[in-house]
């Protein structure tokens, strides 16, 4: 670490404290040279990953974007934000251990899909009617009937 007064390289560390997610660290650290004390931070940055459009297009993942998704599937519906939640992090824990960097994005839409299925039935026909871009009330009919078929 740079020390922010004097800019030495060489400090030590007085405190360590991890965060409640235990996704962060921080540590209070006194510059051995001019003695001023500070905070640095540590995280892990994952990888980013990439999303295939069905177009070819590549773009950046945005997990909001996925939320979103999950989001408008569950309006009006018995789905508490902290479904959501896990729901959103059991897609990304599922896209680190199968994708290295890109990810096609029907493999995204597969995953959204399967989270609502246990989630909430109906926010699932509503999201596979966008997702699969149903035509008519037969393709509902038949989503349905798939549903309760398994």
């Amino acid at each position: 670490m740079v020390c922010p007064e004097c800019g030495c390289t060489e400090d030590k560390v007085l405190e360590t404290r991890v965060s409640k997610n235990k996704a962060i660290i921080r540590r209070r650290r006194e510059c051995v040279e001019c003695k001023t004390r500070f905070n640095t931070q540590e995280e892990v940055i994952r990888t980013e990953f990439h999303v295939v459009k069905s177009d070819g297009r590549r773009e950046e993942l945005n997990l909001q974007k996925i939320r979103s998704g999950l989001e408008i599937a569950c309006r009006k519906r018995p789905v508490t934000s902290d479904q959501i939640d896990k729901a959103l992090e059991q897609i990304q824990i599922n896209l680190q251990k199968e994708f290295d960097r890109e990810v096609p994005s029907k493999e995204i839409g597969g995953l959204v899909m399967k989270s609502l299925k246990a989630i909430d039935e109906v926010a699932y026909v509503r999201f596979a009617s966008v997702y699969r871009q149903f035509k008519d009330a037969d393709e509902f009919i038949r989503e349905i009937k798939e549903l309760y078929s398994k």
